[in-house]
């Protein structure tokens, strides 16, 4: 059984939140770190933030995208929120 378009919507949604909520506690450790890995990390951050609004702008496509666009639009909106999950695990495990 394939899933609906609101529940496709809300798994996409529910993972930006829940990789969005973590994003702010790294950026709270991050804080902490020496001058030198502070610049870098918030470069980091500023790069994972702008990610976290493509998937928010993504998701919002996907909610207004008609029939026709529908598939299409999944399988982008995928692609990109997998992208900023990736790009998240990725800095989480350089932040020490």
């Amino acid at each position: 059984m394939s899933k609906s378009r609101e529940q496709i919507i809300a798994a996409i949604k529910a993972q930006l939140d829940e990789t969005n909520a973590a994003l702010n506690e790294l950026e709270k450790k991050a804080a902490g770190a020496s001058d030198e890995a502070q610049a870098k990390y918030q470069e980091q951050l500023a790069r994972l933030q702008k990610q976290s609004d493509d998937v928010q702008d993504k998701l919002q496509e996907l909610a207004d995208a008609g029939e026709e666009a529908w598939g299409a639009m999944v399988a982008e909106a995928e692609k990109v929120r997998d992208a900023f999950i990736h790009s998240f695990h990725y800095f989480k495990s350089q932040l020490k």
